[in-house]
């Protein structure tokens, strides 16, 4: 019998090594860099996707309070006139906590969210979302 045994035994019995758990927080800091590089581009259009899920809503809103009153509330009274007329219960805020945009253009009712940096223009997660296709914003 090997007198050296039970002390190599015991030896392993006692854990990592220190080399075993640095490998070991290395590949949970590669899997962890590897789902943020997936998930945060993912977050800011989630953001824009709720915009404009958001202003669809409002829009439905408006059409109710045009099927109503028979008009659509003036950009001076703004989106307040849903609350007012109970058609919206409160105004949603963008995904950036910032206020909707309402704008009456000429009789055709126009909602925009000035995205992250909340001041018209921009790119990117900037860039201002819309109910108009192809509507410019002047700032």
């Amino acid at each position: 019998m090997n007198p050296n045994k039970p002390k190599q035994q015991r030896r392993r019995s006692r854990g990592m090594t220190l080399i075993e758990i640095m490998v070991v927080i290395t590949i949970l800091g590669l899997i962890a860099a590897a789902v943020g590089v997936a998930v945060i581009p993912a977050l800011g259009d989630a953001r824009e996707d709720r915009a404009a899920l958001d202003i669809k809503s409002i829009e439905t809103a408006l059409k109710l309070h045009y099927a109503k009153t028979g008009r659509f509330p003036d950009t001076s009274a703004g989106l307040g006139a849903l609350v007012e007329n109970r058609t919206l219960e409160q105004l949603p805020k963008d995904p950036w906590q910032n206020d909707y945009v309402y704008l009456n253009e000429g009789g055709r009712p126009v909602i925009l969210s000035y995205g992250a940096d909340g001041t018209a223009g921009g790119e990117g997660e900037n860039a201002d979302i819309s109910s108009a296709p192809a509507h410019t914003s002047k700032g």
